[in-house]
């Protein structure tokens, strides 16, 4: 097993997450099913599964679609899905802890730090971190008393021991009252466990983006385009000047229970802001420019290859939707185009996921 680690800049910040080795392939690059052929009303009559929605398939163009999309968000390019069921909202600590509980799963976040093994992510001559920091913890935001450099996310990430899913906010702290709410702290091995235990799997990145807007032509947000000053009611983001003054407009300043903001076409809830949520897609900067010649892909599986010019020597996963960290001076992740990653190996305390289902 191993532990990663995040450098920034010249100094090492520790983050949660592991490697394991017994880690599931759910791959759904062989198990998305070509439904083409099969009649549409029988398809949308299907009964969805207990907490899912049917989503339709379909054709759209994927990728940036404003003056705030990133260079990994192009080219955009067309992409027809077959019809798929999804998570009305993300998983839960409830249904989380159903599964921990039947399992008897320990996530990474809850195990310590084999350095041995996470150096091979980390540039070459990175110095180990002292052993007091080798203990199982995760990433606390941690706000910061001022305006900081908003290039170097160490200034408001602090490293905690003791902080899982149980303790979202570190050792003292609880779930009891927070069982509606998304859990967190589950790195993308965590999640892919929890997906095939329940029978399911976690989405691409094409079929996330596809089901946030909510059976809509090409908008920015799951919402629609009603700019995000004026969408305070719609999602659980950041408002305000981030990190350092959150004005709770939408009445929170961490997670929100699920299902407290409205839904979109599809009776997704959540699709934007309250916590990123895991993909099955490897992060690659350039992974859209496979699909540059190709007037349509289809049920596309993301790219082959883990790049992140910004830390080259760890695999990462697409996370899309946002958290309620997110603000426009900083990331803008409630855009359904907006492309983000994370080590597959971290956790931290805005990172959930939702799963979805073959037909």
């Amino acid at each position: 097993m191993m532990k990663s680690s995040i450098v920034v800049g010249a100094g090492l910040l520790l983050l949660s997450g592991w490697l394991t080795s017994c880690s599931s392939s759910n791959n759904p690059s062989n198990s998305i099913e070509d439904v083409e052929d099969q009649d549409a009303s029988s398809v949308m009559n299907s009964k969805s599964p207990d907490g899912m929605v049917l989503i339709p398939g379909g054709e759209f163009t994927m990728g940036g679609k404003s003056d705030q999309a990133y260079e990994d968000e192009f080219p955009r390019h067309g992409v027809k899905l077959s019809p798929f069921y999804m998570d009305i909202t993300e998983v839960t600590n409830k249904q989380f802890k159903e599964f921990v509980e039947a399992t008897g799963y320990v996530t990474i976040a809850e195990q310590d730090i084999d350095w041995e093994e996470i150096k091979k992510q980390v540039p070459p001559g990175t110095p180990k971190p002292a052993d007091s920091l080798l203990k199982a913890g995760s990433l606390v935001f941690a706000g910061t008393d001022g305006p900081v450099d908003l290039n170097n996310y160490a200034q408001w990430w602090a490293w905690t021991i003791g902080a899982d899913w149980k303790h979202p906010e570190g050792p003292e702290s609880s779930i009891e009252e927070k069982m509606n709410h998304p859990v967190v702290h589950v790195a993308w091995e965590d999640a892919q466990a929890y997906a095939k235990w329940a029978g399911k799997r976690l989405p691409t990145e094409a079929e996330w983006e596809w089901a946030a807007m909510g059976g809509r032509d090409d908008v920015k947000y799951p919402w629609g385009n009603t700019s995000i000053e004026e969408a305070s009611d719609k999602a659980n983001f950041w408002q305000g000047k981030f990190p350092y003054q959150n004005y709770a407009l939408d009445g929170y300043e961490g997670s929100a229970p699920v299902k407290s903001f409205p839904a979109n076409g599809y009776g997704l809830y959540d699709m934007a802001g309250n916590v990123w949520e895991w993909c099955e897609d490897k992060y690659d900067l350039a992974a859209y420019e496979q699909y540059a010649n190709q007037e349509q892909v289809k049920n596309p599986q993301g790219s082959q290859n883990y790049y992140d010019p910004r830390e080259p020597y760890t695999p990462k996963h697409v996370i899309r939707g946002g958290s309620f960290l997110c603000n426009d001076s900083y990331c803008s992740g409630y855009r359904v185009a907006r492309r983000m990653s994370s080590s597959k190996d971290s956790g931290f305390n805005h990172t959930g996921f939702r799963c979805v289902k073959d037909l």
